[in-house]
């Protein structure tokens, strides 16, 4: 990753805050988890250090509420912008709420979706993706 980056090629900042990516591991080269509430972890980058956390999730196995208790997480957890493959209603409105920049529609590794969020190749998310209660077992 490069040492220094302000904005991406769509105007989003990228400099100095904490990019969460829904992870079905612990680490960069983990998969990007396609659920946002009942994901495994939260795999948490601070461009300005470059440090990596891992959070587990533990609203997973919630039988409800797992998106807004989810989204509460990263909103202490100082995160800016949130990279996964979906987001429900309720965990939409709380993250928004939070100040949380949205992307949906990720794939491939952890380390792969930050350097596609640093090209610019990602869309903003202006609504829910899926319906609630997506990826309860």
């Amino acid at each position: 990753m490069p040492e220094m980056w302000d904005t991406n090629d769509k105007g989003m900042k990228v400099l100095d805050m904490r990019i969460c990516v829904t992870s079905t591991g612990e680490d960069l080269s983990a998969e990007v988890d396609p659920r946002f509430g009942r994901c495994r972890y939260f795999v948490i980058i601070d461009t300005d250090t470059m440090n990596v956390e891992a959070i587990s999730n533990d609203s997973a196995a919630a039988y409800g509420g797992a998106g807004v208790n989810a989204a509460q997480t990263l909103a202490r957890a100082d995160v800016k912008v949130l990279l996964t493959g979906n987001v429900g209603p309720n965990a939409f409105q709380t993250l928004k709420a939070a100040g949380i920049e949205i992307i949906t529609g990720v794939s491939g590794t952890v380390e792969e979706a930050v350097e596609r969020y640093k090209k610019g190749e990602f869309d903003r998310t202006d609504a829910p993706t899926v319906g609630g209660h997506f990826g309860r077992r």
